[in-house]
Formats: C-alpha cells, sequence, structure tokens
C-alpha cells in the first residue's frame, strides 16, 4: 500500500502491463492445455481470479494518481480507462453481450501509457498544485 502510493503510475503501469501479458497469454495457454489434456475447456480458476487482483491493483494506483497529479486532463482520462476495463472484464465473467476477445487490449495499453504520461510530465513539484496530498 505505501508503494501505491508513493509511486502511484508506476505501480498502475506495470499492473496494466502484467494485466496486458495475462490477456495475450491466455489464448496461448488455452492451446498447450487443449494439446495435453483432450476435451478440458474450462480455465483453472487461479487463471481467471488474477483478472480481479489487477483490477484492484489498478483501481488504487488511478486513485492515488488522479489525487496527486498536475495535469486536470489525465483524471478523467484514467477513470474513463479503468471503467472500460473493468467493464470488459466483467463482462468476460458475466457475458452480458458479445465482445471480441480483442476489446481488452484498448484500456490495458491505454492505462499503460497515461500512467507513462503521467509519471513523466504530470507530476507536481509543489504541493500547492495537488489534491488531498498528505
Amino acid at each position: 500500500m505505501i508503494l501505491i502510493k508513493q509511486k502511484p503510475d508506476s505501480i498502475g503501469a506495470i499492473a496494466s502491463t502484467l494485466c496486458l501479458i495475462h490477456c495475450i497469454a491466455t489464448p496461448f495457454i488455452f492451446i498447450a492445455q487443449s494439446c495435453a489434456v483432450f476435451c478440458f475447456d474450462k480455465i483453472p480458476s487461479w487463471w481467471g481470479s488474477i483478472d480481479y487482483f489487477f483490477l484492484v491493483i489498478s483501481f488504487l494506483a488511478v486513485y492515488r494518481s488522479t489525487q496527486t497529479t498536475a495535469n486536470y486532463w489525465i483524471k478523467p482520462l484514467l477513470w474513463f480507462s479503468w471503467c472500460a476495463l473493468f467493464l470488459i472484464i466483467m463482462n468476460e465473467k458475466i457475458a452480458w453481450f458479445a465482445l471480441s476477445e480483442q476489446a481488452i487490449y484498448f484500456p490495458a495499453i491505454t492505462l499503460i501509457l497515461l500512467h507513462l504520461y503521467n509519471k513523466k510530465y504530470c507530476q507536481c513539484n509543489t504541493n500547492k498544485c495537488c489534491t488531498h496530498e498528505e
């Protein structure tokens, strides 16, 4: 928790990158699994629960980044990207509507890029520009 408070953009970029790798790796793991075990199409529960872990970490990183950013337009973009990621992951679990598997890549990549941009260009140099700074 201390790390998220101190370096939210670094943690957010790392979590989003790992989430993206997780999303990209899933089809390949299923292919390997289907070759190893015939007619076994259910994903392991631990693999599916990693999604929730990434959502929680990315939520905390976005929350903290929006508190400490000096750029006003980064805040809504970070929250919009996180909400899109959340809705796509929930749609995968609940199946509200048909959506391409590749849809998850856009919000994940957007979160990575926004965190990296925010880390490089939007950090507060004084306590006056940061809101809710403790």
